[in-house]
C-alpha cells in the first residue's frame, strides 16, 4: 500500500530494515527468525523494498584507514551560480570525493573527500579545485576525530 507515491511501512517491513541496515549480509533465514515470518514471506518483503526504492541498494563499508587512506575533509566550495552544476559534475567525477551536496546559500557546495596524506589533498586542492572555472572559494576543514558517523538512516 502506498501513501502518495510512498510505501506505507509496517512494524515488520521496519524490523527488517533496522536489521539490514545493522548488517546488510544477514541472511533470509536469519531476519525471518528475527521476525516471526518464513524466510520466503522475508525474502518477499526485502524484494518489495527494493522495487519500491526504499532499498536503495546493499553496501560494504570500508575503513579507509586500513587502505592508508588518513585525511578526511569536508569542504565548502562556493561557486558563481552560473558555473555552480558544471563544478558539481566534475567534482563527482573525482575519485576522493565521496560525498557532494548542493547547499542552500549562495551557491554553495558542501563535498567530503578521502585522501592517502596531506601532500595528495593538497594536489587534488591545487590541480582539481581550485582551478575549476566559477570557483569563488573554499573553505577546507579536516576531520580530527569521528565520534559518530550515519550510515544509512535510523528507524
Amino acid at each position: 500500500m502506498e501513501n502518495g507515491g510512498n510505501p506505507v511501512l509496517d512494524d515488520i517491513d521496519r524490523r527488517l530494515l533496522s536489521a539490514l541496515n545493522a548488517n546488510s549480509r544477514t541472511s533470509y533465514t536469519e531476519l525471518a527468525k528475527e521476525v516471526g515470518l518464513s524466510r520466503v514471506a522475508v525474502q518477499g518483503r526485502v524484494t518489495a523494498l527494493q522495487e519500491s526504492g526504499v532499498i536503495e541498494r546493499f553496501a560494504c563499508i570500508i575503513n579507509p584507514e586500513k587502505l592508508g587512506i588518513t585525511v578526511s575533509a569536508f569542504f565548502n566550495v562556493e561557486a558563481e551560480p552560473a558555473s555552480l552544476m558544471e563544478i558539481a559534475d566534475r567534482l563527482a567525477e573525482e575519485p576522493e570525493v565521496t560525498s557532494l551536496y548542493h547547499m542552500s546559500g549562495p551557491s554553495k557546495l558542501h563535498m567530503h573527500g578521502l585522501f592517502a596524506g596531506n601532500k595528495e589533498m593538497e594536489a587534488f586542492l591545487q590541480h582539481r579545485l581550485y582551478n575549476l572555472p566559477g570557483v569563488r572559494s573554499v573553505d577546507c576543514q579536516v576531520l580530527i576525530k569521528r565520534y559518530k558517523s550515519r550510515m544509512g538512516m535510523r528507524l
